[in-house]
């Protein structure tokens, strides 16, 4: 089982400057790929496949006008060019849109590193070929600083590293193969109903909050409100006819908006993370969740934002891939099954049930909580199925 680590780079401003050039040597050759794709499909020519303009940029970088290229690692032009050939293919498989060229101030900045040629210690990775010194002195801008101790296990096979950039930090991603749990979950199942009010509703009787209502995110947002009212007259200030002057002092706003919307970002999943793990703890045989249309929720003007800030494509994820490690059976109950609608006494369709009624009042007598009576006919939906 390969499971991936992520772990935040601090690098001096040497490093951090030779790690924006390598990303730029792997946008440089993404794009120059698929010019060489589009051009060759125009002139009616087949698939050019990725050995052969891998040996195409071999020469190139002979000449005078690219020998720039051999000051940094040929692994990263080399994935660049296996990416965007992947990216065309997939295109004419139906598989995905169109791929576009990398742009400097949009794309995010990414490279690949050789598995074989990482290396981890304790609280350093190095990098291949951040400086062509042979000194030694030289040397260690090859090793960054990591930004926690002993998280990434050592002298083992690493799959995929690659190194990105999110705006503020630099981090490191690398996928280490770990034993298989071959343990079964022997306690019972559990439905869950996730939602606006509450971000999920357990069969068990366990209810997890919506941490978008704290004090501490209340405040966090309304920050962030009163920054981007300070950055859009910044902008009005600076407006030199049609166009808009970005200052310094502009960016430097920007730059506080962003931090502000990681920190805001990174808290929230972090909960997710942690109400994720507490449900997987108690080791049910399976979990079931519904599909939800949020999409359609989005549509609707009133609830748009609150679906938003509740990530729940995210919650879905971490509790898929959770259950693939822990063995237990992930189930999805469909779209149209009527959790909500459905008795979980008598089985009667309450078919004119609204969504400001928040208690389920039955004919048989069943008063009851509506987002608990889902979770809990979700339960039932998936004791059917395994």
């Amino acid at each position: 089982m390969i499971k991936s680590i992520k772990v935040m780079l601090l690098p001096n401003n040497k490093q951090r400057t030779k790690l924006f050039q390598s990303a730029g040597v792997a946008r440089w050759a993404y794009n120059w790929t698929l010019a060489k794709q589009q051009e060759n499909y125009k002139n009616g020519g087949k698939f050019i496949s990725d050995g052969e303009l891998r040996k195409e940029l071999t020469q190139l970088k002979k000449t005078e006008e690219f020998s720039w290229l051999n000051n940094y690692s040929n692994n990263i032009t080399k994935q660049s060019v296996k990416d965007a050939c992947l990216a065309y293919q997939r295109f004419f498989k139906h598989q995905a849109d169109f791929p576009k060229f990398k742009s400097k101030r949009k794309s995010r900045p990414s490279f690949y590193i050789d598995n074989c040629k990482i290396e981890f210690s304790e609280n350093k990775v190095k990098l291949e070929k951040l400086t062509d010194s042979k000194k030694q002195n030289k040397q260690k801008i090859n090793w960054i600083k990591l930004a926690e101790k002993n998280r990434i296990p050592l002298n083992c096979k690493y799959y995929n590293p690659r190194v990105t950039f999110d705006g503020i930090n630099f981090w490191v991603s690398v996928g280490v193969d770990y034993e298989e749990n071959t343990e079964q979950p022997i306690n019972d199942g559990i439905g869950i109903d996730i939602g606006i009010k509450d971000l999920a509703i357990c069969s068990n009787g366990n209810t997890y909050k919506n941490i978008n209502k704290t004090k501490r995110i209340k405040k966090l947002k309304k920050k962030k409100r009163r920054l981007q009212r300070k950055v859009s007259r910044k902008y009005l200030k600076n407006k030199k006819g049609c166009s808009y002057c970005k200052t310094s002092n502009i960016i430097k706003s920007e730059k506080e908006l962003l931090k502000l919307n990681h920190r805001l970002t990174n808290i929230r999943h972090n909960y997710l993370n942690q109400v994720t793990s507490e449900i997987i703890k108690r080791e049910p045989k399976f979990i079931v969740l519904e599909d939800l249309n949020v999409r359609g929720m989005m549509k609707n003007r009133h609830l748009a934002k609150a679906v938003q800030e509740q990530c729940f494509y995210e919650f879905y994820r971490q509790i898929q891939y959770k259950c693939n490690w822990n063995n237990i059976e992930f189930v999805v109950a469909d779209r149209f099954f009527p959790s909500s609608k459905l008795c979980s006494c008598c089985g009667n369709i309450k078919k004119d049930l609204k969504l400001s009624d928040r208690t389920y009042i039955c004919e048989c007598g069943n008063v009851i909580d509506r987002d608990y009576q889902a979770s809990v006919n979700l339960c039932n939906y998936g004791k059917s199925i395994v």
